[in-house]
């Protein structure tokens, strides 16, 4: 008989091996491991982080996997807690997609916790992230679905559980049953990022890796699925995606270097217009009370997201999950602030009123011509307009951490340490480094206990 699409895909992800990864992508999944593992540090003190932390203490959890900032709880539980810690400031990496965007590195936490279940090697680990990595680019790239009405996230339940079959090592049958069963039971609606945005814009995925993680447990132990989830009747196709073609046999793994670093604490989309206003910012001294208005012309995916398009209104600004979606205030945090970092997004420094203010006299239009462009590049126009009648002018085509211009080690290296709480002593901060640069040579629970270190003391 003919393999349905899900056991193709579990065919894929079953055979993969570290053999296949160029030294390319070795290098830029421990790159995007580092900076997602600083994403996480640097939440730790944020608030909606406290409320988890609360109901995974009262909950509870067998102590098998290890809970960045110390404890141990179940699999699922922690590929939530790690994955929410990893997701909340929104600064990790991203891939750009024609009609889709999503934030590859969602799925660190889900394999992270079933590669330290199954006692596996850095290699393993290295080698199921670059599985679940290439699964929700790919698809992101063939299956959009955000015009559709349904999040990115509905993608990412394939990619975490052919990511985790592939740590915990499972043959394809029982992989390509946790991809059914992930596919059939987690399609979430596009509302998580639209109008006025909450909590669960950063929480949307880590709850799509607690189920998926959940489901292909179940998968291992015998538990089935439908295994037509792509093109069967009422299936993902037929439903949601609309038909599409896919050739799993042929697939590589290298879809990780295609991705992009964040190099702002802001949405992905708006990262070659904050490097824009900064530049002009250092080099005409900008401050302000000088700005009579700014434009900007961007392509139209960042003008639906977080430029006032279909998505909803940018100039309500009132919480960090508006903020961080706004371009209007990226734009004029920036410029007042001269960074876009965590601070940023602190409640006080939103409600000021020369960044509200400022905000208001932010325009951004949507351009055919950039649209063209995009996602091949991340261009965009800027014209700043001073009250003493100069216009300053700025063309952008990509930025430092865009996949042309991508960040080194040591650049990335550097993020991790400036993310990290005050409470992470400098030593602890270099063994994490170490062990992600040497992450195929070593076993994972040897990371997993520095993660567990780096808490609060008691």
């Amino acid at each position: 008989m003919r393999m349905t699409q899900a056991e193709q895909l579990a065919a894929f992800a079953a055979r993969a091996s570290y053999d296949e990864l160029s030294p390319a992508a070795r290098l830029q999944l421990k790159i995007r491991v580092l900076d997602a593992l600083g994403c996480a540090l640097g939440a730790l003190d944020g608030e909606p982080i406290g409320l988890l932390r609360a109901q995974l203490d009262d909950f509870g959890g067998s102590p098998l996997c290890t809970c960045i900032g110390g404890g141990k709880t179940a699999p699922d539980r922690a590929a939530f807690w790690n994955g929410s810690l990893v997701r909340y400031l929104d600064f990790n990496d991203g891939y750009l997609a024609k009609n889709e965007t999503c934030h590859p590195s969602d799925n660190v936490a889900p394999v992270l916790a079933a590669a330290e279940y199954a006692g596996g090697s850095g290699q393993g680990f290295l080698t199921a992230l670059a599985v679940a990595y290439q699964v929700q680019c790919r698809l992101s790239d063939i299956a959009p679905v955000r015009d559709k009405g349904f999040d990115h996230t509905t993608q990412g339940s394939f990619a975490v559980a052919a990511g985790v079959s592939r740590a915990l090592n499972l043959d394809v049958r029982r992989t390509a049953n946790a991809i059914a069963i992930c596919g059939t039971a987690f399609n979430a609606l596009r509302v998580t990022r639209t109008g006025l945005l909450s909590n669960w814009k950063g929480l949307a995925y880590p709850n799509t890796a607690f189920g998926a993680v959940h489901g292909t447990f179940l998968a291992m132990r015998g538990i089935t699925g439908p295994l037509e989830v792509f093109e069967g009747n009422k299936g993902f196709m037929d439903a949601i995606a609309g038909p599409f073609e896919s050739n799993w046999a042929h697939e590589d793994l290298e879809r990780v270097t295609q991705t992009s670093l964040k190099k702002y604490n802001a949405e992905l989309h708006s990262q070659s217009a904050l490097e824009g206003i900064l530049e002009l910012r250092l080099e005409h001294g900008l401050r302000g009370e000088d700005i009579e208005r700014i434009e900007i012309e961007i392509f139209d995916v960042a003008h639906k997201i977080i430029g006032g398009g279909e998505e909803g209104d940018k100039t309500i600004v009132e919480t960090k999950e508006q903020a961080d979606h706004s371009l209007p205030y990226m734009v004029a945090v920036a410029l007042l602030d001269g960074e876009v970092m965590p601070e940023q997004y602190r409640p006080e420094r939103i409600v000021r009123r020369e960044v509200q203010e400022l905000l208001r006299r932010v325009v951004v239009r949507p351009s055919d011509e950039l649209s063209r462009r995009f996602p091949a590049e991340m261009p965009c126009k800027l014209a700043v307009y001073l009250r003493d009648g100069r216009v300053l002018i700025k063309e952008k085509v990509d930025y430092e951490g865009f996949r042309s211009r991508p960040m080194s080690w040591s650049t990335v290296a550097l993020k991790f340490e400036k993310l990290a709480p005050a409470y992470v002593n400098g030593s602890l901060l270099r063994e994490i480094e170490a062990a992600v640069e040497n992450l195929d040579g070593i076993k994972v629970r040897e990371l997993t206990e520095l993660l567990a270190q780096a808490g609060p003391a008691e």
